[in-house]
């Protein structure tokens, strides 16, 4: 036996459980991890919260780190094994399984605490800046939730590659967070629309990366410039109600996508390819993995409300 979260019926972040179930056994190419920290992710309250339909009662979490205590038949990998996921499920707990096609060895240098903070959010806004839309120098992007923890990273990649950046923030904390990963001009989200504009010379930005939803996709769509593109990769205000797709032919034939990181990450390759650019940006001292917050694993409920009620910045741990 060992301690998880479970999550028993849809509902808020009181009905998480902190109980004992039974420790998993892993199969031919999986691997049994101890888990050193899981990743708090929005996607976990929209699951928890039913508006990812899952089949209850379930552990949630997909992203973690650890240490492998046990191996399937033909896993790759070995007892002592340091090996991280974005990719599993019932990350909180104690132990989880890993599939072994999902799992990716943590570099020396790479702590696990990091790794657990990286994946998810790094895979995220690697994706989003290098696929979704791939940004350029000379181009001008905004950034929503620019101290979250994929506001801070995607800032920091976009800079790498010499776009400008706007980035939105709720308070003078934050401002400080998203202007030290980079950001050209931090604004609050009141009038953020009009602000853009002042700032582009009327032009708008070229594409907004919004992972906050309702409450600012109307202002986003006003943000761009003609031939924009809006990127709504989540919801964490709310999801955007059904709206009528010619807006955006009078908007300025604009773009609008909603995509997920698992339809980029769809081989082994590609997988790997955006794991080696991440891990090697951080050991090069090149991205910064900004941890806000750790919370006992006892205590994922209050980690829940904390991420739902924006009271956090950066990365969101859950410590066995």
């Amino acid at each position: 036996m060992h301690k998880a979260i479970v999550v028993p019926q849809p509902g808020g972040p009181e009905i998480l459980r902190y109980e004992e179930v039974a420790l998993p056994q892993p199969g031919p190419r999986q691997i049994l991890v101890k888990v050193a920290a899981a990743g708090v992710n929005f996607i976990d309250t929209y699951q928890r919260g039913g508006v990812y339909p899952m089949s209850y009662p379930f552990i949630p979490g997909s992203e973690a780190a650890g240490t492998v205590v046990s191996a399937g038949v033909d896993s790759g990998f070995r007892e002592g094994d340091r090996v991280a996921t974005a990719e599993g499920g019932g990350a909180y707990a104690q132990y989880m399984l890993m599939d072994a096609d999902t799992a990716l060895p943590v570099p020396p240098g790479i702590r696990d605490d990091t790794a657990a903070a990286l994946l998810l959010q790094g895979f995220t806004a690697h994706y989003l800046c290098s696929s979704t839309f791939p940004a350029r120098a000379g181009q001008t992007a905004l950034v929503h939730a620019g101290a979250g923890g994929v506001g801070l990273l995607l800032i920091q990649l976009l800079k790498a590659r010499g776009v400008t950046v706007i980035a939105t923030v709720s308070t003078e904390e934050k401002e400080v967070l998203a202007r030290g990963a980079g950001a050209d001009h931090v604004l609050r989200y009141a009038g953020f629309p009009d602000q853009v504009r002042a700032l582009t010379d009327g032009t708008g930005v070229d594409v907004v990366y919004d992972g906050v939803g309702a409450a600012t996709f109307d202002g986003s769509l006003a943000s761009l410039r003609t031939r924009g593109m809006m990127v709504l990769f989540g919801g964490a205000s709310g999801q955007v109600p059904p709206f009528d797709i010619q807006r955006l032919n009078a908007a300025g034939s604009l773009f609008l996508t909603r995509p997920t990181v698992a339809h980029y990450l769809l081989t082994p390759e590609e997988r790997q390819w955006r794991a080696r650019e991440l891990f090697d940006a951080v050991l090069a001292g090149k991205l910064e993995v900004r941890i806000g917050q750790s919370y006992p694993l006892a205590e994922a409920s209050r980690a829940h409300a904390d991420l739902e009620g924006r009271r956090t910045t950066g990365k969101v741990l859950l410590v066995p």
